[in-house]
């Protein structure tokens, strides 16, 4: 049985779905990661997509969608809801089946970066690399086996110590 993460961001087109892919890829069937957002865009940004093409994601694979996805009776349940932008973070989220544990772990918006191509990839691989250590940590503790005061504990741990 795979643990079950939902990523949140208001637009679901970057953060959410840099953090869906890298935990899909590295829980290497441990997690089952989906990412979701308060006001999807409907599509995923285009140098984000770039980016996870460059990584060798099949960026096809992902979409921008609602949350209201993962709210209903039909939705798989979720063992914790990560939010990775203040935005939703602030927003009251729909119920979800069963009692997730949620944290926040905000990130910059790399989609908001203007200029070049260039500098716009070189926000994104950097916003990545941020949410790629985070998700490094988390894949290291032993979920399986975590109360979830213990998992929320040490899910703020992760956050407190990237803020140091």
């Amino acid at each position: 049985m795979s643990f079950n993460i939902l990523i949140l961001c208001t637009g679901n087109s970057a953060r959410s779905v840099m953090a869906e892919a890298i935990l899909n890829r590295r829980g290497e069937g441990r997690i089952q990661a989906y990412s979701a957002g308060s006001k999807p865009v409907g599509e995923i940004n285009p140098v984000g997509a770039k980016l996870l093409a460059s990584k060798g994601y099949d960026a096809a694979e992902f979409r921008s969608k609602s949350w209201d996805e993962f709210s209903g009776p039909d939705a798989p349940q979720m063992d914790a809801v990560i939010t990775v932008c203040d935005n939703a973070a602030g927003e009251t989220c729909p119920l979800w089946p069963g009692t997730p544990v949620r944290t926040h772990w905000g990130f910059p918006d790399p989609a908001a970066v203007t200029g070049s191509e260039d500098k716009k990839l070189m926000a994104f691989d950097e916003i990545y690399t941020a949410i790629d250590a985070y998700m490094e940590k988390f894949l290291k503790l032993p979920i399986e086996t975590m109360d979830a005061n213990a998992l929320k504990a040490a899910m703020q741990a992760i956050d407190d110590e990237a803020q140091e």
